[in-house]
């Protein structure tokens, strides 16, 4: 197993490098389905495949959806017909990606994860992905992907409050996205800003609390610095 998993961990590496992200997800779903916890470079594999996977489809989509509606100002109906039917092709891809890893995350990353950091990481991946679904889908099928979002995010909120300090990377990272959520799927820039203002004061406490802790202090102000950063742009959107 061991030979095997280096085998394709090493494939991911080097699809990564050769920008073939495709392959990239291929190789890393063979690792996750062999049931064990993943290393954090695994993990991150796993998550930079994806990623890059699903953002090229998210942006020909949000280009599209631009380009129909200046074809409906302009009461272009063909051109808007055939607008449609190409980006329901990606729409297709988009839903077929989103459900591949959440199958993976569901029946192999949480099932095997062991650590709190582990866990965190693949609920607001789950969440992240929910989020893509709800960003596209319609109607009912809209709110059930935000509910099953919702529930991810809250799941990796509760166990980054008991496993993860406020100003871990990870957290921070699910702070940013959670609050997105709310903001472009439910609509609510007041919940935004409220996680907006909580994660800036458990920040100052930590950072008053462990300010003689200059190494602890200098490991996570960077990405508190970043991550506040952008949570503040987004508020003031």
């Amino acid at each position: 197993m061991e030979k095997e998993r280096e085998h394709h961990v090493y494939l991911a590496r080097l699809a990564e490098q050769a920008e073939r992200y495709d392959e990239m997800v291929e190789a890393m779903k063979k690792v996750a389905k062999l049931d064990v916890e993943l290393t954090v470079e695994e993990r991150n594999l796993v998550s930079v495949g994806y990623k890059n996977v699903i953002g090229a489809r998210r942006a020909s989509w949000r280009i599209l959806s631009s380009i129909e509606q200046k074809e409906e100002a302009k009461g272009n109906e063909q051109n808007v017909k055939r607008i449609k039917e190409y980006r329901q092709r990606v729409e297709d891809e988009l839903a077929k990606i989103c459900n591949d890893i959440l199958s993976v995350i569901d029946e192999h990353l949480i099932p095997s994860s062991t650590s709190g950091e582990s866990t965190v990481f693949y609920y607001k991946m789950k969440g992240d992905y929910y989020r893509y679904l709800a960003e596209f889908k319609g109607a009912d099928d809209r709110k059930e992907a935000a509910d099953h979002s919702l529930k991810a995010y809250e799941a990796a909120t509760a166990a980054a409050a008991s496993e993860l300090p406020p100003t871990h990377p990870i957290r921070l990272g699910l702070a940013l996205n959670f609050s997105v959520f709310y903001y472009e799927i439910l609509n609510s820039p007041e919940r935004l800003t409220c996680i907006f203002l909580f994660l800036s004061r458990q920040t100052l406490i930590v950072v008053i609390k462990f300010s003689f802790h200059f190494n602890y202090v200098f490991k996570y102000g960077i990405h508190v610095v970043d991550y506040l950063y952008i949570l503040r742009q987004t508020v003031a959107l």
